[in-house]
């Protein structure tokens, strides 16, 4: 065979290969025809021709060996193998993610409304109190002094304002002895009115009902109003503020859910906005949100780090796929689908419009439809028309 024959031959088909066959054949018997002509029925001679025939027989099938794996190699599809997911419409929601800042329903610095030294101190850190316990005394000696001698002062007037009514009743005596009497009883009563008050500002109360989680000051110190002495706190009850991008102000609104994650304590809870706040941030463009929450295990502490999720898109039936399956070229956002219209299966470039993404994945407003098998795994290794299988 020439040359220029094997090149026209890797042309064909493989199904020509019976033909080819059929012309190798045809020329052995040429071969052995020509060679018959010449007949010679020696031992010698038939060894000799079964040799030369056995000869051509081996470089025909090697050639025909070659010819085969020219035409396998045309003709052989290489698949990729891939992974492919079938695309449903579902639900697809959006969420803001803010941190949150967590404050007690009550949290109050105590301190006495007067001032003096302490003279004891009538509770302990953690312990829980009512409204209204005395939680320390300051000292009131000399107010005492002071409330005993107006306690006597009173009674003098009392009774000087008693003799002078008798005798004004009887038309004895002159108006103005019973006006400085009444006068004098007032005056002396008002007097030891505000020394017992006094005396009651010497005692610091709690002023809600909760846990004096802080003790500042020492007996012996002296305390005033300007100095907080303890700290008394309720958490049966907190307060958490979110500081919300100025951009979302016209999808939050009152009352709508929102899922609270607290990180240290591997708590996840529900509340709804209580209130939204009439003022932006300058600094950093956020208005303010606040959500109270129920705390009776007390397990949520003031100041601890939360996670609040509040949604502000959501889509009944929308095609959301994995936002890694979405490539980029000059022409705009695209991702593979396998094309099944053919007998081969093939990697199909389509170009998508998308919408909202949240936790990686997007949703596809359009280019693909619910049925559609959009190549998961494997992606990066297609192009458009690679034949595919999976």
């Amino acid at each position: 065979m020439t040359k220029q024959s094997a090149n026209n031959m890797k042309t064909h088909n493989p199904r020509n290969m019976k033909n080819l066959n059929l012309l190798i054949i045809a020329a052995i018997c040429l071969i052995m025809a020509s060679c018959s002509a010449k007949k010679d029925d020696s031992p010698e001679a038939k060894r000799k021709q079964l040799t030369e025939y056995k000869q051509q027989r081996q470089k025909l099938e090697e050639k025909i060996t070659k010819l085969e794996d020219e035409l396998d190699a045309l003709t052989k599809i290489e698949f990729i193998n891939v992974k492919a997911t079938k695309t449903q419409a579902q639900l697809f929601e959006h969420y803001i993610e803010v941190t949150g800042k967590v404050e007690a329903d009550q949290e109050v610095n105590v301190s006495p409304e007067g001032s003096g030294i302490i003279r004891e101190i009538l509770v302990q850190e953690g312990q829980y109190v009512a409204k209204g316990t005395v939680l320390a005394t300051l000292n009131t000696e000399m107010l005492n002094q002071n409330i005993a001698e107006a306690k006597i002062s009173l009674e003098l007037a009392q009774t000087t304002f008693d003799r002078q009514q008798n005798l004004w009743d009887q038309k004895i005596g002159s108006e103005m002895q019973y006006l400085k009497a009444k006068t004098d009883k007032e005056a002396q009563k008002s007097r030891l009115e505000s020394l017992l008050a006094q005396k009651d500002m010497a005692q610091v109360k709690a002023p809600v009902d909760g846990t004096v989680d802080v003790i500042y000051q020492k007996k012996g110190e002296i305390a005033s109003p300007q100095i907080a002495f303890a700290k008394v706190i309720n958490i049966a009850k907190i307060k958490i503020y979110g500081d919300i991008a100025e951009t979302y102000l016209t999808k939050v609104s009152k009352g709508e859910e929102v899922y609270i994650e607290f990180p240290a304590i591997g708590k996840k809870v529900n509340g709804t906005i209580e209130q939204i706040g009439n003022y932006i941030d300058p600094n950093n463009r956020t208005f303010r949100v606040r959500i109270n929450l129920n705390n009776p295990d007390g397990l949520i502490k003031p100041n601890m780090i939360s996670v609040l999720k509040i949604r502000d898109y959501v889509a009944d039936s929308a095609i959301v796929i994995p936002t890694l399956l979405i490539k980029h070229d000059f022409r705009g956002k695209y991702t593979y689908i396998v094309d099944t219209m053919n007998e081969v299966k093939k990697a199909k470039k389509i170009y998508i419009e998308t919408g909202v993404s949240n936790n990686n994945l997007t949703e596809i407003t359009k280019g693909i439809e619910p049925g559609m098998m959009i190549i998961s795994e494997g992606i990066e290794q297609v192009v458009d028309g690679t034949a595919v299988k999976f």
